[in-house]
């Protein structure tokens, strides 16, 4: 088994109920196709640097993962069907940082 980091964008006109929908959606297939869910991080609607679809924002889910080449394919294939979904990207780790948030609001 492999070490991923998946992050999804999904629109921004996509009620709080839906964007939960989709994580569920996806936490559910990276489950069923031999992989474990090891972390989600919900990063909120943010904006983009540039117009992607005539969108300006969108809500941005991060898994830490493990799952082997069964996984991805079936990720990649559900992800390019899934209107809801505007980009997606999945980098290869050797050793996953399940610690550190990068987008946490200080407590301070």
């Amino acid at each position: 088994m492999n070490y991923y980091e998946h992050t999804l964008i999904a629109r921004q006109n996509l009620s709080q109920k839906d964007v939960e929908e989709v994580e569920k959606k996806y936490t559910t297939l990276i489950n069923e196709n031999s992989g474990k869910v090891l972390k989600v991080e919900k990063w909120g609607l943010l904006n983009f640097k540039r117009k992607i679809k005539n969108y300006t924002k969108g809500y941005y889910l991060h898994y830490k993962m493990e799952g082997d080449s069964k996984t991805l394919e079936e990720i990649k294939n559900k992800t390019k069907l899934d209107n809801n979904i505007v980009r997606y990207l999945t980098v290869r780790y050797k050793k996953l940082d399940l610690k550190t948030e990068y987008f946490t609001k200080n407590k301070s």
